[in-house]
C-alpha cells in the first residue's frame, strides 16, 4: 500500500483502490496525485492478479472539486511556468490513459464531480453516480475553459446542452447525467462498500451494479431541451443572450438565471468554450486533448485564469478583473488563436499500454 495525505493507492484482494483524500481542497486533484495514478494503472493494467479498479472518495461532499487551482496561482507567482504547463499535460495524458485502460475501471462518484473530477472518472468503463452526485464543467467562471477532453464529450450531448454546460456552469444532478450518458449506473452511496468488495473478489462487475441500480428520475434537463435549443442554436455567445432577453413568459425566470450565469463568466472564456463546442468538428479524443494543451497554453501564459483564482480562493472577493472585461472587446482572430498548432506545445497523447 503506497499512502501520502492526498491519495491512498492499495491493492485488496483482485481489486486496485484508489481513494481521494484531501477534505479541505474537496479532493482537488494536485501534480503528484495524477502521478500517483498514472504509475498505479500502468502497473496494474499489466499485472494479471488485478481484475481492476476502484476510484473512490474518502469524503461524502465531493468525488473530486477539480484541479489543484490554488497551487497553480502560487506556481505562477513564483515564476514556475514549466511545472504549471507540465501538470496540465500530465493530467490530460492520464486521461488518455485511462481511456486506453481496458480492465473494469469503477469510479464510485457521490457529492462534487467537476473539471478535473470529470477527466479522472469519464473514460473508465463503469461510472456510477450516488444520491449527491453533482456534476459540472465551471471552468469559464475562473477565467479558464472546460478542459479534459471537454471538445469530444460536450459536442456529443443531446443537441445544445454540451455548448448550455460549457457556458452556464450549470450544476446537474445524476438523473440528468444518467440521461446525458455522462453515468453508467445510478447507486446509492450505501451500496458502494458491497461493489468495492465485490471487485476485491474478482466477482463480474457488471451484474454488480446492474442489481443495485436505481432507475432515476426524468431528467430535468433534456425536459428543457427545445428550449435550450431554441437559445443555444444561434451563432455567437452575444446572439445566445439576446435571445434569453426575449424568452417568452413561460421561460422568463430560467432565462433570466442562465444569462445571470453566463454573464458571470471571463468573455474570453465564454468566446473559446462557443468555439470549442461548435466549431472544432467533434474531434477524436485524443485530438480533444492535444487540442486542450494548445489551448491551455493561451490561458496559463495569461491573466485570465490567474484573475479568477484570486477572486475565487485567494482574496474571496468574488469580483475578478477580466481582460478582456466585455465579449465586444474579445476578437475573432485572439480565439481561434487558440487553436492552431503552436511550437511551445507538442503535446500527443500516448497510449502506455501499446
Amino acid at each position: 500500500m503506497s499512502e501520502s495525505p492526498d491519495i491512498t493507492v492499495e491493492r485488496k484482494g483482485r481489486c486496485g483502490v484508489v481513494t481521494l483524500d484531501r477534505p479541505k481542497a474537496l479532493n482537488a486533484i494536485s501534480y503528484d496525485m495524477i502521478a500517483r495514478m498514472e504509475d498505479a494503472y500502468i502497473d496494474w493494467a499489466g499485472n494479471p492478479d488485478v481484475y481492476g479498479i476502484v476510484l473512490q472518495s474518502a469524503d461524502p461532499r465531493a468525488f473530486c472539486s477539480g484541479g489543484d487551482i490554488k497551487a497553480l496561482y502560487e506556481w505562477r507567482k513564483a515564476g514556475h511556468l514549466d511545472k504549471i504547463l507540465e501538470l496540465y499535460t500530465s493530467e490530460y495524458q492520464h486521461n488518455w490513459t485511462l481511456d486506453r485502460f481496458t480492465k473494469p475501471h469503477v469510479s464510485l462518484m457521490n457529492g462534487y464531480v467537476f473539471g478535473g473530477g470529470v477527466g479522472v472518472s469519464l473514460y473508465g468503463t463503469h461510472k456510477v453516480g450516488g444520491e449527491k452526485y453533482r456534476f459540472a464543467m465551471p471552468e469559464a467562471g475562473i477565467g479558464f475553459f472546460p478542459d479534459v477532453g471537454a471538445s469530444y464529450f460536450l459536442p456529443r450531448l443531446p443537441g445544445q446542452i454540451g455548448l448550455y454546460l460549457a457556458l452556464t456552469g450549470e450544476q446537474i444532478g445524476r438523473d440528468d447525467a444518467y440521461a446525458l450518458g455522462l453515468l453508467t449506473h445510478c447507486i446509492d452511496s450505501g451500496e458502494f462498500p458491497a461493489v468495492l468488495h465485490g471487485m476485491t473478489e474478482a466477482d463480474p462487475i457488471d451484474p454488480i451494479l446492474d442489481n443495485r441500480h436505481v432507475d432515476p428520475s426524468p431528467s430535468p434537463l433534456l425536459a428543457m431541451q427545445d428550449t435550450i435549443d431554441r437559445h443555444f442554436s444561434l451563432g455567437s455567445v452575444e446572439e445566445i443572450l439576446r435571445s434569453l432577453d426575449e424568452a417568452d413568459k413561460d421561460h422568463a425566470t430560467w432565462a433570466k438565471k442562465t444569462k445571470a450565469s453566463i454573464m458571470a463568466n471571463a468573455p474570453f472564456s465564454l468566446k473559446v468554450a462557443f468555439h470549442q463546442v461548435r466549431k472544432t468538428g467533434k474531434p477524436t479524443l485524443e485530438e480533444a486533448l492535444a487540442l486542450d494543451a494548445r489551448i491551455a497554453y493561451t490561458f496559463l501564459t495569461g491573466n485570465d485564469f490567474y484573475e479568477g483564482v484570486r477572486a475565487l480562493l485567494i482574496d474571496k472577493d468574488g469580483k475578478p478583473s477580466w481582460s478582456p472585461a466585455t465579449l465586444a472587446e474579445v476578437s475573432d482572430d485572439s480565439v481561434a488563436d487558440c487553436f492552431e498548432p503552436r511550437t511551445e506545445v507538442s503535446f500527443k497523447p500516448i497510449n502506455p499500454f501499446a
